[in-house]
């Protein structure tokens, strides 16, 4: 009798079977409480990348893992979203830069309509920052130059995989992988279908988690002579 754990004796004549089968907790009751340090106008730097330059530090500093990783959310010139994580590889005052294969479906999303969000979930610190801006390829120097300080490894493997093409088995994919290893042993050259983006900001917002769901949110928006804050409802 699977889930029962057997007959519980609650009686002189009276049994009662048991069910021990573990119950995972319902969707509608999985909740967590936020309690952080409330985030004030007063607090943010003026800039906003310089407001992304400390909550970075404060992220790298928790030892949260892969704090560079990112949601990169993409839609097609139809409107058709989607979403995946990707890693930062860079930022200053320009934007945000990724490197991916201009054939994926990020890629050809971007050829359509070079809008993209982006997404840091910093859950144990309470914190998300989220960003909105243009989209631009990096020079054929600039994605270079990052490719050669890649592991050989990541190298032959951005030349093995057709990003989101479709392929036949692993076993199709791993002697793509051994192939073009071989052909190139050492010093693979950039593939000309593989470069960096760079999202420039028009808006960032700073989310910090607080009691009851009153979360604080203030948001960088670029307005001509620069940026204007403005507190979000929760």
């Amino acid at each position: 009798m699977g889930g029962l754990s057997g007959i519980r004796h609650t009686g002189a004549q009276e049994y009662r079977l048991v069910d021990a089968t573990p119950r995972p907790p319902t969707l509608a009751g999985l909740r967590r409480t936020y309690e952080g340090e409330p985030l004030l106008e007063s607090d943010l730097a003026s800039d906003p990348i310089a407001q992304f330059t400390e909550w970075f530090q404060d992220a790298l500093d928790a030892g949260l893992p892969e704090p560079n990783a990112m949601v990169l959310a993409t839609a097609s010139a139809g409107g058709r979203p989607s979403a995946r994580t990707v890693l930062l590889k860079g930022y200053d005052e320009r934007g945000f830069v990724f490197y991916t294969n201009y054939e994926s479906r990020k890629g050809r999303d971007l050829a359509e309509n070079p809008r993209a969000s982006l997404l840091f979930p910093w859950h144990p610190l309470r914190r998300q920052v989220r960003v909105e801006g243009t989209v631009t390829r990096l020079s054929h120097a600039e994605s270079a130059a990052y490719f050669a300080s890649r592991p050989y490894g990541s190298r032959i493997g951005a030349w093995a995989s057709r990003q989101s093409a479709v392929v036949r088995s692993r076993e199709e994919l791993d002697a793509r992988y051994e192939e073009l290893a071989a052909r190139w042993p050492e010093d693979p050259p950039v593939p000309d279908f593989w470069g960096g983006y760079r999202v420039a900001p028009v808006e960032l917002e700073f989310w910090q988690g607080q009691l009851d769901r009153m979360h604080d949110r203030l948001r960088y928006r670029r307005t001509r002579p620069g940026w204007v804050i403005e507190r979000l409802a929760p």
